[in-house]
């Protein structure tokens, strides 16, 4: 599951998106805005991972 942070951001922010679409009666505006909301924070939770996994302390015998 962690290698599909993006997808699971996305497809939640299309969600959230056609929610609020459909509520508002402009499901075109929404579900492009979910898209980017959830490309954002699926990016976001990616990097996050990453550096996780780099927090080890850089060689300094250089």
């Amino acid at each position: 599951m962690k290698k599909n942070r993006l997808g699971l951001a996305m497809g939640l922010g299309v969600g959230i998106g056609t929610a609020i679409g459909v509520a508002t009666d402009n499901l075109g505006l929404w579900i492009a805005v979910g898209v980017a909301v959830g490309a954002g924070a699926g990016t976001t939770l990616m990097q996050q991972g990453s550096k996780k996994g780099n927090d080890e302390e850089p060689d300094k015998s250089s």
